[in-house]
């Protein structure tokens, strides 16, 4: 009995030392949110907004969508292959400040979601937005052209992923990757064909 008792003492210190040397810190599977590897909740200057601040993961989203929209209105201007013409000529036909005003709004929507929904609890604003579903479906959402293929959400996900290039994310990061799976997790709710 006093052998069991020796075995069953020293097999629970062991899985103790064990348990407690494996705390949620030390676990090499737990990794920062995308938020916070973007920079997460640290204020930074807001180069948009003179005086203001900004926290660095929503500004770091703000310029990838921002040059994200950029590469779909050239494409368009430019009428380049692909059907992203008809998603977004409701907005693109409005004229003037309307129009800036339209393309600010979808910019802060964009950024909103992607803050909010990639680690950014504390992001300035939580997206308050129409459903996925809904703001694909012409039907409910005016400012939507058409409904979208799998070929034009690629090409969607191909603008992000050089967006994100071109504000200092490379292709081949884990930080990358990750941002293309949370796009990916939204194609069969946006994809509406």
């Amino acid at each position: 009995m006093r052998n069991f008792s020796k075995i069953t003492l020293s097999m629970l210190l062991i899985a103790s030392v064990t348990l407690t040397s494996c705390s949620k810190d030390d676990d090499p599977e737990v990794k920062a949110s995308i938020y916070s590897r973007l920079g997460g909740t640290t204020m930074v200057a807001d180069p948009d907004n003179p005086g203001q601040m900004i926290e660095q993961g929503r500004l770091s989203f703000r310029k990838v969508v921002n040059s994200a929209i950029g590469l779909i209105v050239a494409d368009i201007t430019n009428n380049a292959s692909g059907n992203l013409k008809a998603h977004f000529a409701p907005l693109l036909a409005e004229t003037g400040s309307t129009q800036t005003t339209s393309i600010a709004k979808l910019s802060d929507n964009l950024t909103d979601f992607f803050s909010y929904n990639t680690g950014g609890t504390n992001a300035v604003n939580a997206y308050s937005g129409l459903s996925m579903a809904a703001a694909h479906n012409p039907a409910v959402n005016a400012r939507m052209g058409a409904k979208s293929t799998n070929a034009d959400y690629t090409k969607f996900e191909g603008y992000v992923g050089a967006a994100a290039n071109a504000n200092g994310v490379a292709s081949n990061t884990e930080l990358y990757t990750d941002i293309v799976a949370v796009l990916e997790s939204l194609r069969s709710t946006i994809v509406q064909m």
